[in-house]
């Protein structure tokens, strides 16, 4: 009996060291993305009055774990019975992540024009400021989902040849700590104005370091979020490059030989491929256009 009780830890204490090697892994490869998905996050939470921004923020996070909740058992479920479609939705992702890096180069190099109008000032009512709030929220709740889709599905893929067992707790780990850490640091972001104006106005004394201190936090946060988008853009492509040279074998077989670093060849191939799709779906909207009825008129 106490042999099988030992026995039985041992197994489980097995299971955990391979748990958390293997998290390090899925961590690695999703680290990326979980840079675009803070920088994202942090713009989607920003711009609300002061005392709804946790709210909000808290709001999306509810909507976030319950993403998760949609999105793993069906990857569990794919993982099991239709490993192929890993893959096949690990490519798809990747082509969306090239063609969303790939279109935020090309709006700051050639940014859209757009008509010069004057601000308006709007008086709204309680009830439809509550609603233009709760339409932010569900936006970032479904870019958090299409986010999170990717997430889980490049963690699952990064266990791939693991029991089913070690694949669940592994991605389960990733989806938790993902949006814990994710969301626990937009939360410090979007908070550090508020923090550096309550220590401008913590004495009454001038040019104080408290309020040096806090104008610096004041003026840092949209230059943080401005550094967040330009980080989370070049992990797009790293993790969309990552995505193509590692599951398509034809591809990686062509590149195995080139004598640059891996870093390297993952950011042009995702840069690359970014390109095409976005010259493709410019080419495929310009069509749609010209046989439009509006465009007849």
């Amino acid at each position: 009996m106490a042999s099988g009780i030992f026995a039985l830890l041992d197994d489980i204490a097995t299971l955990m060291d391979d748990v958390a090697v293997m998290s390090k892994v899925a961590g690695k490869k999703t680290a990326g993305l979980l840079g675009d998905d803070l920088a994202v996050n942090a713009e989607k939470a920003s711009g609300f009055v002061s005392s709804r921004e946790l709210p909000v923020l808290w709001a999306i996070t509810k909507g976030s774990f319950l993403n998760k909740l949609i999105i793993l058992p069906l990857a569990f479920l794919l993982s099991a019975f239709l490993p192929s479609a890993i893959t096949i939705i690990l490519v798809i992702g990747g082509l969306y992540l090239a063609y969303e890096g790939a279109e935020k180069i090309h709006e700051y190099f050639f940014p859209h024009t757009h008509k010069k109008e004057k601000p308006k000032l709007e008086k709204l009512s309680k009830e439809e400021a509550l609603s233009q709030e709760k339409d932010k929220i569900k936006s970032a709740i479904l870019t958090d989902f299409i986010l999170s889709v990717e997430i889980i599905i490049i963690a699952l893929g990064a266990v791939g040849n693991e029991p089913l067992l070690t694949k669940v707790l592994v991605v389960s780990v990733i989806a938790i700590v993902a949006t814990v850490g994710v969301y626990g640091i937009v939360a410090l972001i979007v908070r550090m104005d508020e923090l550096g104006t309550k220590l401008i106005n913590l004495n009454e004394e001038d040019n104080s370091f408290s309020d040096k201190f806090g104008r610096f936090l004041v003026s840092a946060l949209p230059k943080v979020i401005k550094g967040l988008s330009i980080i989370g853009t070049i992990a797009l492509l790293l993790v969309s490059g990552g995505i193509f040279v590692h599951n398509i074998h034809f591809y990686h077989d062509l590149i195995e030989n080139i004598p640059f670093p891996g870093i390297i060849v993952e950011f042009l191939t995702g840069l690359f491929v970014g390109f095409i799709v976005l010259l493709l779906i410019n080419i495929a909207v310009k069509i749609y256009k010209s046989f439009s009825p509006e465009s007849s008129q």
